[in-house]
């Protein structure tokens, strides 16, 4: 039904890449959805094929959702396994960041193959390699297809240089260990170059005391990451920087307003007004979590709830200019 109705409306004159309100177009949708006859049928007519938005093109949100079908659809259709998203990098890193959303290993990998098959490049730093990726998240056979691949495992992170075997290590995986030792260079801060000293090097590293003040200063550092990558539109890198420094300090309202921002940009709007209620409860007297709850509230549609928020706000700081214009906003929707 669903593709008769898709039929009706491009035969009536329906602009195959008209965007909607937050620029994304429907072969958008039915990547997200996996609708690959759907996808197939607005190429057919004059859907582009590498049409972007936020999140990227229609290749970046099949490979996020796992969606290989549509994907298969998109590359016959010569889409872009390269195209660098904003916010999800490359397609690879989009595949394989959709784990971290609940997307099984095996369906990544899927998708992680076609990506490699049509000319993706394992080793793009954007913002960091696939094999740091999947290190960091722990995906063994997509270690062990990369490596195969041709990744290259002497690339660093890009917010600690740390290789992907001091990642796995850290995270004490010896079978990652093991996987990625054959093709590692040596790391002259690591004296015994074997298994069991990368992993001995590791361990003593998170076993040393911790203080307040080193605490406090390694907190300072992942806020200074995170603003840097933010800068970079790098916002899951800085979300994940600012969730590390709330480890640290959960009492930091800056640190959950920070990381709603981040969500917003990424459109995790619950998450997005999650963070910015905490931020209104740790810090009552601070305009920005209003601000925050208000932007997010307004992207849900509560333009009601968004007004009072924005409202409660001004109370606090009278003629701030932010606040004044997201109320101007919210008032013109009326």
């Amino acid at each position: 039904g669903k593709m008769a109705v898709v039929r009706y409306l491009l035969d009536n004159g329906a602009d195959p890449n008209k965007k909607d309100d937050a620029g994304s177009v429907p072969l958008h949708c039915a990547a997200k959805f996996g609708h690959h006859e759907a996808a197939r049928l607005l190429l057919s007519r004059g859907a582009s094929v590498d049409i972007a938005y936020f999140h990227g093109t229609p290749l970046h949100i099949a490979a996020y959702y796992g969606k290989a079908s549509v994907m298969k659809v998109l590359l016959e259709h010569h889409a872009d396994p390269n195209k660098v998203s904003e916010v999800l990098g490359t397609p690879l890193i989009a595949a394989l960041s959709g784990t971290s959303e609940g997307l099984p290993e095996s369906i990544s990998l899927k998708c992680v193959k076609l990506l490699v098959e049509a000319g993706a490049d394992v080793n793009s730093t954007n913002p960091d390699t696939a094999l740091v990726v999947v290190t960091t998240y722990g995906l063994t056979d997509c270690i062990k297809y990369l490596l195969k691949a041709g990744a290259d495992p002497n690339i660093p992170n890009s917010h600690c240089g740390a290789m992907p075997i001091q990642i796995a290590a850290s995270c004490g995986r010896r079978k990652h260990v093991e996987l990625l030792f054959p093709l590692t260079s040596p790391i002259r801060t690591i004296s015994n170059w074997t298994v069991d000293g990368i992993l001995a090097n590791a361990k003593s590293k998170h076993s040393k005391p911790r203080d307040e003040e080193d605490d406090g200063n390694t907190k300072i550092q992942l806020k200074l990451c995170g603003e840097e990558a933010v800068k970079r539109k790098d916002y899951r890198g800085a979300s994940m920087f600012y969730t590390e420094a709330i480890e640290l300090d959960p009492t930091d309202a800056t640190l959950y307003s920070n990381r709603s921002l981040c969500h917003m940009q990424m459109t995790e709007v619950d998450m997005a007004l999650l963070d910015a209620n905490t931020c209104i409860e740790l810090r009552p007297e601070w305009l920005k979590g209003y601000y925050r709850k208000g932007v997010a509230l307004m992207f849900l549609k509560e333009y009601k709830e968004a007004c009072d928020v924005f409202m409660a706000g001004l109370k606090l700081d009278p003629g701030n200019a932010e606040m004044e214009k997201a109320l101007r906003g919210r008032l013109s929707r009326q």
